[in-house]
This record gives C-alpha cells, sequence and structure tokens, in this order.
C-alpha cells in the first residue's frame, strides 16, 4: 500500500500554529491541493479566524480551527481528536509550531528552557505519539519544521539550537519507529522570513546573513510550503531525511 497518494484531495492534515508566517503559507499550500485541513494556533485569534473564513470561502467544511496551548498535558491528544472528530481521519501531521528568541549563555532561565524545548521538541513528540495510530491506519506522514541552526548553531540562541537539533534527532528516530506505516521527515528553512521583533531590523546584518547564502537573497514562505507539500505528495521511499530549504546558506556555512 502507498504511504500517501499523489493527491492530497480529501486527505486531511493537521498543522501546528498554522494560522501566520511559514504555517499559514504551508496550510495555503495544501488546502489548495485538496487537503482538509486541521489549523492548530495558540494566541493567534485574529490571523487563524480570518484564515479559517478564507479557506471556508474556497472549499465549504475543508477546514477547522484548533486552539491550544502545546506546553499544557493533554493538548496534543484533544487536537488529534478533535481533528478525527471533525473529519473522520487523520492523514497527516506538520509539527511547525516553534518559539524563538536569543538565550545566550549566563542569561538561559528555565521558563524559556521549558518554552523552547517544549515548543520546538516536546510538542513535536507528543503530538507524533498521539497521532501514530490514526496515521498508521493511513499510511501517513509526518513532516517537522526543523531549522538549519539545528546543525550550524547561532551565537547567542543556545537552547533554541538545542532544541531544532533534538527535533532533527526525534525526526530520524520517528522515522524507525513508525515505518514501514508512516514515513517521518523534516524541512529545515533558512532565512525564509525575518523576525517580528527588533531582531536583525539592521540593514547591515541581514546582509551579512544574505551573504552567507549562495542564492544572494532571502527565501519566500511558500518555498517552505512546497518542500512540505512534496514531502507529503511525491516522496514515498523517502524517510528520516531533512531536507534544507535555505537558498545554499547551508553550503556557505557548513
Amino acid at each position: 500500500m502507498p504511504f500517501m497518494t499523489e493527491t492530497l484531495a480529501d486527505k486531511v492534515v493537521l498543522i501546528t500554529g498554522g494560522a501566520r508566517r511559514l504555517g499559514a503559507a504551508v496550510t495555503r499550500r495544501l488546502h489548495a491541493a485538496g487537503a482538509r485541513v486541521a489549523v492548530h494556533y495558540r494566541s493567534s485569534h485574529t490571523e487563524a479566524h480570518a484564515l479559517h473564513a478564507e479557506l471556508l470561502a474556497r472549499r465549504p467544511e475543508s477546514a477547522v480551527l484548533l486552539q491550544g496551548d502545546l506546553l499544557k498535558s493533554g493538548c496534543a491528544a484533544s487536537l488529534v481528536h478533535d481533528t478525527v472528530t471533525a473529519f473522520g481521519r487523520l492523514d497527516a501531521l506538520v509539527n511547525n509550531a516553534s518559539s524563538f528568541y536569543a538565550t545566550p549563555l549566563g542569561e538561559i532561565t528555565e521558563r524559556s528552557w521549558d518554552d523552547l524545548i517544549g515548543t520546538n521538541l516536546k510538542a513535536p513528540l507528543f503530538l507524533s505519539q498521539a497521532a501514530a495510530r490514526e496515521l498508521r491506519k493511513q499510511h501517513g506522514a509526518i513532516v517537522n519544521i526543523v531549522d538549519i541552526h539545528a546543525e550550524f548553531p547561532m551565537k547567542s540562541y543556545v537552547v533554541y539550537n538545542a532544541a531544532k537539533g533534538g527535533l532533527l534527532a526525534l525526526t530520524r528516530s520517528l522515522a524507525r519507529e513508525l515505518g514501514p506505516d508512516v514515513r517521518v521527515n523534516g524541512v529545515a528553512p533558512g532565512t525564509i522570513l525575518w523576525p517580528d521583533d527588533d531582531t536583525w531590523r539592521d540593514e547591515l546584518a541581514r546582509q551579512r546573513i544574505l551573504n552567507q547564502t549562495a542564492l544572494k537573497r532571502v527565501g519566500e514562505p511558500d518555498d517552505i510550503a512546497k518542500a512540505v507539500e512534496f514531502l507529503l505528495t511525491a516522496a514515498p521511499y523517502v524517510t528520516g531525511q531533512i531536507l534544507a530549504v535555505d537558498g545554499g546558506r547551508s553550503v556557505m556555512i557548513g
């Protein structure tokens, strides 16, 4: 039995952090490809409801919103349960939700540890575990949004680097645990969107980063969405792999 068909028509995909930024791009692309989507969000209420209305206008009964704090016990199981209740099945899980901020050595707190490890590593693990039974039924797939900095750490982002490094290892480990029924892969973005906060507002700092990129430009959110779609639909013999979508930055800094 194939792991996924070549189309996402009527397949059901749960996307965490799917209401904004990269998550919204993934949601829109998979929905446009025919998937029914369960869009998780935590606090992005306005963006989530606007996106939900947009998707339903395109195709009625094709999307549901699921609000939840991934750091809370039981959230993972609830998200899977609510997705299956809404659509009757689950074919794919995209672990996209992520916290991102600097934690220089000497300033690291238990709160920042719990948040960064929780969103980037703990939540994907427990969501994958909660979804495993349903995904096995459908010979489905998991895609984790990792980061090139899992292998090439950024200075002052100690906990984030560690969390994404753990997610990289988790992706490969889950591929062994869930094979042959479920494929598990990761997409590692490079410079796609600048952070929402004041980090890297300085044009010289941005240019230094772009100079470390073979293509000398910022990528688009849809570049990540296309990679996710590829791994779900066109890669039936690919599992346990991390696909860098970084404009060649990892080649330049590796």
